[in-house]
Order: structure tokens, then C-alpha cells, then sequence
């Protein structure tokens, strides 16, 4: 004969009580059977899980994090107890404690929507927007939801662009009023660099449903990466307004102010952000960046120290100091980075970020072996992200040599000389060139601005990847007038960025590749070709880690094609445009500040100005990665530094060899 355990009974009998009480949203109910509970059972799951329910729905979020994070560490497989506890995390403001927890509970059950949506607010709130924006899409995957829009929201996080474009668009003939179908549609066109098309997109959507707050964000974040940023910054304002509360609105905002260069407003922002949720490593991280280029590097030394403080794991802050140029990390931590990287279970952004901040950690500790390996694993994972192909860059320098003559620039253009473009590589002296210009009584510094680019795009006439390109070669059928109306609109964009020097200076490295657009739609432009050894140019890009594009930096071979690519195009500009572009060597500027200077001001048609040699002493925002070493007179140090590296860079001299740049 079996006796049956009272006890056991009893809990069947108050989880059944708890169970039907937590459906009919009676939380006093539910705590009372739950404690009564405990006297039997101190730490059975089933109970601390409807309690912590009951409490957060109650509003006592600490006592409800608390039985939650119990119940998960009791039951881990549990994901609505990791999506309950992220709720309460997230209420509690502790924003990477509600990720992390969301990130487990959608990684244990895929179709918990609830916990997508609320994983989408969590990541806004650290400015992820690109992870806000996937949670977003797994979060509409509920039965209301369309399965045509449901399996072209899948084939977009699979990177299936194409096929998820075509399956939207016919979705959109039948449903041409569904917002939720435009925005994705916009997340395609944003994927695929079509900025303008996304834009387009989120204002319909946002003419449909004023009050679809995600499609503001994301139309203010398009606008912000348009450099478009009083629009951009007037639509997040209606957010904050909106709902004054959300961290993810007001770190947008602080956000696009520092993009906007308007950085006092930028830092106040962040401190307000940080006030509710100071822990958060993502968001000091971001301050840090933002005090950086804001001329305040030794406040973002301690910015980016806490943040490590906060969160060692997160790889950012690390090679944010590293890429200072200016900080030097203790022995201790160069092997508490070591001892991360070899430890990390798979590639993410915390590993590259960590192996990049680790090789320039090394290189300072002259462990130049180390350190190559360092910046090869950093490197190796960053290919393994990246599409780039170094075949389309020698294609487009191809096509600008076959079509691109003499008699493309007969045709008169705009006539305004204002416009000095830096052009070359990355890290071959453009910031240092910009920094010695912007120094002269008549010019000013702008940014790297996009808008060169942006008209060539335009100008190839491609919608898809696949398409073929009417650019360069249909620069040679612009009219007089089209290529004045093309100088005026480059103007008025770039009016923004200024604040009334007669001169400006337009520092986009990758714009080599436009000189023949510049000088056709403003023939009196001014180019600059910031140049540096072939060798020391190579190194200096594999090393560095760069926010975004510039993805033919992570492999020796994709470097020396493009440095190979870039000087075959420059010589092309030379021989149709002679002595429109001023090659400047960056060791030259090294070795003799002074006759370079006068050379470059004479290119430039300014006078010389002693300020121009005095740079260093110039108070103004940096955006680069030479933010901290351009305040610094010229030094030498990195001329030769691939040297110390050079039994290591054999990939590299071959390719530079075969292009004969190599004596």
C-alpha cells in the first residue's frame, strides 16, 4: 500500500490555486498561495516563477527580478522566465540585464514575440539599431501576421535580400497600406546603401501611421546617416516629447547631436542617459566616443575605463582606449585581454574589438610577434563578415580609365573654387593635412562627407545589386547645366557642415575614385592626394579597426590591391588632369613640416599662414582615429613602424611587388 505525501498535495493544490489566480490577473491572490507555498517548498521553481510574474505585475520590480533570476538559476532552460526577468530588467532600467535575458529567452523558444518586442525596446536602449531593428521584425511573427510578410521578414534575416525584396513588393501590390510591409521594405533599401529610397519609404509610413514610433526612429537614424541632421534631430525631438521616459529615444538624441558636431548638448544628453542606467558599458561607451571627437580625450580615458569597470566582456571599450593612440594598458590588463580572447567560445564583436585592442596593446609593449597575431585574429574574424571583393574596385578603376578622358572636362561646370577634397587611403596623413588646412584664417574643416558618393551612386542608374552600372561613363553625356545643377546641390549640402570660411575642406579618402565627377561637376575644385609608403600605408589600414566600410582592410592581399588600384587611378587623374591634383607624401610632411606646408597652401591658392605649421595648437573636433595625434606637433615614430613587422607581411610585398610599387 502506498502513502501519498500530504505535502506534495498540498503543493499541487496551491500551484493549482497560483496557476488560476496568475491567469486571471490576481496578483495578491498569487503571492499569498506562492508564500504559503514556500513554507513547504523554500525553493520550488514553480512557485518563484508565478511570484516574481505576480510581483512585476504589481510593480515591485527589485522583488520581482529577484524571484525570477532564483527561478531561472533553478530551471535555466525556463525562457519565459528569462522573458519575465528581462521585463523586469527592463523596468528597472538595467538595460544589459534585460538584453541578455531577452537574448536567452528568444534563443529558447523562437515564436516568444512578447519577449522579441521587448528585446527591441533593450537593444534601442543601448543604440543597437540594427539588432532593434531584426527583434522588431521576430516580433511581428504572431498569427495576425501575414505569412507572406512573415516568410519575407525570414528571407531578410537569412541576408537573402533579393528574394526578400521581390516577396515584399508583391506583398505591397495587394496590401500597398500595410506599414509594417514598408518598413521592411525600408530595412532592404537601408541594407542595400539605397538611403534615399528609405527615407521615401519610412515618410510614407509614417503619413499612414504618425504614431508608429519605431518607423520615426528609423527614419531619424536614415536622415542622421544622410547627414541630414536638423531633420534628423527635429524627428527624434517629437519621440523624447512623445515619451520622455524611453532611454532608447534620448540616447538617439545624444547620439545624433554628437554626430552633429554640436557636442556640449551631445555630452549633457548622455549624462542625463546615464543618470538611469549608469552601469550600462554599451551606453558609456558611446559617451566616450563622443567626448573623443569632441576634443576631450582624457575625459573619455575615463569614460571608457568605466565602462571596462562595468563590463569586462564587452570588447568595444578596450579597443576604444587602444585606439586612442595616446593610452598605454598595464601588463596586468594586456593578460587579462589575452586571457578573454583565448577563452572566447565564438567570433562576435567583443572578440574583434578585444584581439584589435590587444595588438595595439602589444605593439606598445614592443611584442611585435604577439601583437601581429593579435591584429590577424582581429582581422580574420572581420573577413569572415565582410562580402567585399577586391575585383569590384579594380573593375570601377577600370571603367574610369577606358571611359574618362581630357575632352570629359570640355564642358563647363559649376565655377566655385570653395571645395579642397583630401583624398587616398585611410592613415596615410589626410586627418593631418585636414588639421594643417583647417588652420589657415580661410578655411574650415567640415567632415568626411558622403555626398560625392552618393551622386555616383545616383548617377549609375543600378536599383539591384545586379544591375549594370552607367557610372563613370555617363559623366561625359552631363550637360553645362546638369553639371552646374550637380556643383550647386553638392554645395548646399555641404552649407550645412559650414560656418562662413571663404574655403572648406571635403576629407573623404574613398572619393580618389570621384575625382572625375568632381572635377567635371566643379572644375575649380581643389584635390589633395594624401599619400604615404606603400608598405607603411598597407600595415597602418590592417591594424586599424575602422567604425565602417573600409572593408578592404582586413586581409594583406585585399590592402595591396586596393593600394594598387588607388595609385593606378591617381596616375590616370594626372595624365588627364595635369596638375590638378597635388600628391602630398606624408613622409615628406614628416621630415620638412614647413616646405610642405607652403606647397600645399600654393596648390590651395591661399597664402601661407604660420598658424598652418603651428596645427597642433588648433582647438577643433577630430572624427578620425588620429583625433588625439594630430593635437600633437609632427613626430616621427610611425614612419617605419611596419618594419617591426615585416618578416610577417610577405602576402603584402608580393602584391605590392607584382604592381610594381616595391623598389
Amino acid at each position: 500500500m502506498t502513502v501519498s505525501d500530504p505535502n506534495s498535495a498540498l503543493l499541487t493544490t496551491l500551484f493549482d490555486v497560483a496557476r488560476k489566480a496568475s491567469q486571471a490577473n490576481d496578483s495578491e491572490k498569487v503571492i499569498e498561495a506562492c508564500e504559503s507555498a514556500y513554507k513547504v517548498s523554500p525553493r520550488d521553481a514553480r512557485f518563484m516563477f508565478l511570484h516574481g510574474v505576480a510581483l512585476r505585475r504589481k510593480g515591485d520590480l527589485r522583488a520581482a527580478a529577484e524571484k525570477l533570476r532564483m527561478t531561472i538559476q533553478e530551471v535555466p532552460g525556463l525562457g519565459v522566465a528569462h522573458r519575465e526577468y528581462g521585463l523586469a530588467c527592463l523596468g528597472l532600467d538595467r538595460i544589459a540585464d534585460a538584453r541578455k535575458a531577452l537574448e536567452w529567452a528568444v534563443k529558447i523558444d523562437p515564436k516568444d514575440y512578447a519577449a522579441w518586442r521587448a528585446l527591441c525596446e533593450a537593444r534601442m536602449a543601448e543604440g543597437d539599431d540594427a539588432g532593434a531593428a531584426e527583434a522588431y521584425r521576430n516580433g511581428l511573427g504572431s498569427s495576425d501576421t501575414d505569412p507572406k510578410l512573415l516568410e519575407a521578414m525570414a528571407l531578410f534575416s537569412k541576408g537573402r535580400i533579393g528574394k526578400s525584396e521581390a516577396l515584399v513588393r508583391e506583398f505591397l501590390q495587394q496590401n500597398p497600406l500595410d506599414v509594417n510591409a514598408i518598413r521592411l521594405l525600408a530595412d532592404i533599401g537601408t541594407r542595400l546603401g539605397m538611403l534615399d529610397d528609405t527615407i521615401k519609404l519610412l515618410e510614407r509610413c509614417l503619413e499612414l501611421a504618425p504614431d508608429f514610433h519605431v518607423a520615426r526612429s528609423n527614419y531619424a537614424k536614415a536622415l542622421g546617416q544622410k547627414q541630414r541632421y536638423p531633420e534628423a534631430l527635429q524627428e527624434i525631438g517629437k519621440l523624447t516629447e512623445a515619451e520622455p521616459d524611453n532611454i532608447g529615444y534620448a540616447l538617439q538624441q545624444a547620439s545624433l547631436l554628437s554626430m552633429a558636431g554640436i557636442y556640449e548638448q551631445a555630452h549633457d544628453k548622455f549624462r542625463e542617459v546615464l543618470k538611469k542606467v549608469p552601469e550600462n558599458a554599451k551606453i558609456l561607451t558611446s559617451f566616450g566616443h563622443s567626448l573623443r571627437f569632441g576634443g576631450k580625450g582624457s575625459d573619455a580615458i575615463d569614460v571608457y575605463q568605466d565602462a571596462i569597470e562595468k563590463d569586462p566582456a564587452n570588447g568595444e571599450p578596450y579597443w576604444s582606449l587602444a585606439n586612442l593612440k595616446t593610452f598605454r594598458f598595464s601588463d596586468e590588463r594586456i593578460e587579462d585581454m589575452w586571457s578573454r580572447l583565448r577563452s572566447a567560445e565564438e567570433p562576435n564583436d567583443d572578440t574583434f574589438h578585444l584581439a584589435f585592442a590587444l595588438g595595439k596593446a602589444l605593439e606598445d609593449s614592443k611584442n611585435y610577434a604577439d601583437s601581429f597575431g593579435a591584429y590577424a585574429i582581429g582581422n580574420q574574424i572581420k573577413r569572415q563578415f565582410s562580402s567585399y571583393k577586391s575585383s569590384d574596385v579594380t573593375e570601377r578603376v577600370d571603367g574610369a580609365i577606358e571611359h574618362l578622358s581630357a575632352k570629359t572636362f570640355e564642358v563647363e561646370g559649376h565655377p566655385s573654387n570653395e571645395a579642397i577634397f583630401v583624398v587616398g587611403l585611410p592613415r596615410a596623413g589626410s586627418t593631418l593635412l585636414e588639421q594643417i588646412l583647417a588652420s589657415h584664417s580661410e578655411v574650415e574643416a567640415t567632415d568626411e562627407l558622403p555626398f560625392i558618393g552618393q551622386m555616383a551612386s545616383r548617377l549609375s542608374g543600378k536599383r539591384k545589386r545586379g544591375d549594370k552600372t552607367e557610372y563613370p561613363a555617363i559623366i561625359n553625356d552631363l550637360t553645362a547645366e546638369q553639371r552646374q545643377e550637380l556643383g550647386q546641390t553638392y554645395l548646399d549640402r555641404a552649407a550645412v557642415y559650414r560656418t562662413g570660411a571663404p574655403r572648406f575642406i571635403d576629407k573623404l579618402p574613398n572619393n580618389f575614385l570621384h575625382v572625375g565627377l568632381i572635377k567635371a561637376i566643379m572644375p575649380n575644385a581643389t584635390i589633395v592626394d594624401a599619400r604615404r609608403e606603400p608598405m607603411a600605408a598597407c600595415f597602418a589600414n590592417f591594424k586599424q579597426l575602422f567604425a565602417r566600410g573600409q572593408e578592404f582592410t582586413y586581409s594583406l592581399e585585399d590592402i595591396g590591391r586596393y593600394y594598387a588600384d588607388y595609385v593606378r587611378l591617381i596616375d590616370h587623374w594626372n595624365a588627364i588632369l595635369p596638375g590638378q591634383v597635388l600628391t602630398v607624401q606624408y613622409e615628406n610632411v614628416v621630415d620638412d613640416l614647413e616646405t610642405q606646408v607652403r606647397t600645399l597652401l600654393d596648390h590651395c591658392d591661399l597664402s601661407f599662414e604660420e598658424a598652418c605649421v603651428q596645427f597642433h595648437e588648433q582647438d577643433r573636433a577630430v572624427r578620425t582615429a588620429s583625433s588625439e595625434q594630430v593635437r600633437q606637433p609632427i613626430y616621427k615614430d610611425a614612419v617605419a613602424l611596419w618594419k617591426h613587422y615585416e618578416e610577417y607581411l610577405e602576402p603584402l610585398k608580393k602584391v605590392l611587388s607584382d604592381a610594381g610599387l616595391l623598389t
